[in-house]
């Protein structure tokens, strides 16, 4: 099986038709997988922001308050304890908190193609000729992807190597983010509805997951 991706220019022209590998964008989507490595993602992405003070980071109360017996208090041997007003805190938040996740390496190729299947089975993908900017202008690039299939919706566009003329040129545009093919990541895949890259773009993809037996997850996929 085959199908048959479109490529446009810089001007919005459609040049010509990309014969795809069915057999390479063959992963069939499963929501529990892709569900899992969504959530490590934005485990592994959070920021631990909430911390409170024990009574060992407290600042004070290194002298014993009052001597331990005679005096009918009750003991005490800090003014930081967690029973006094301006002490410690106990079992509060702490920055030291860890929220990651460990995903498999395969598991988490497996749902990025999976994303990639999904979208070039629902023709939300396509190829661009070039990537390469002379000038880096925002408003060149909005009136582009006016004409292009997604036509103001959001579009992740994918790129080979260094490209900052194209992230700058994008970066006012909230409908449209620019990432590099090696940091393709089912969050944007999930988020973005299009996908775009180049014919240099496809070819880094099969060249960074070579070592992928395509053929039997497809087998496996339609078993």
């Amino acid at each position: 099986m085959s199908q048959l991706l479109s490529v446009y220019n810089l001007s919005g022209e459609k040049t010509k038709d990309v014969d795809m590998s069915v057999a390479f964008f063959s992963v069939k989507p499963k929501s529990s997988v892709i569900h899992q490595v969504l959530v490590a993602q934005e485990h592994n992405a959070r920021h631990v922001l909430a911390h409170t003070k024990g009574r060992a980071e407290v600042r004070g109360g290194g002298k014993k308050p009052w001597r331990q017996k005679g005096t009918g208090r009750a003991r005490h041997g800090s003014i930081r304890s967690p029973l006094w007003v301006g002490g410690g805190v106990t079992f509060g938040p702490t920055k030291e908190r860890s929220f990651s996740q460990k995903v498999n390496k395969k598991m988490r190729q497996k749902a990025v193609f999976m994303c990639l299947t999904d979208k070039l089975q629902n023709e939300r993908m396509f190829l661009l000729e070039t990537l390469t900017l002379e000038k880096p202008k925002t408003k060149d690039m909005a009136m582009l992807f006016s004409k292009l299939p997604n036509s103001g919706k959001k579009i992740l566009v994918a790129f080979h190597g260094k490209n900052p003329e194209l992230v700058r040129a994008v970066s006012n545009l909230g409908y449209v983010k620019a990432v590099g093919v090696n940091s393709l990541n089912v969050g944007d895949l999930l988020n973005y509805e299009y996908f775009a890259t180049t014919e240099d773009g496809i070819a880094h993809i099969k060249e960074l997951y070579a070592k992928i037996d395509f053929s039997k997850r497809s087998e496996k996929a339609t078993a």
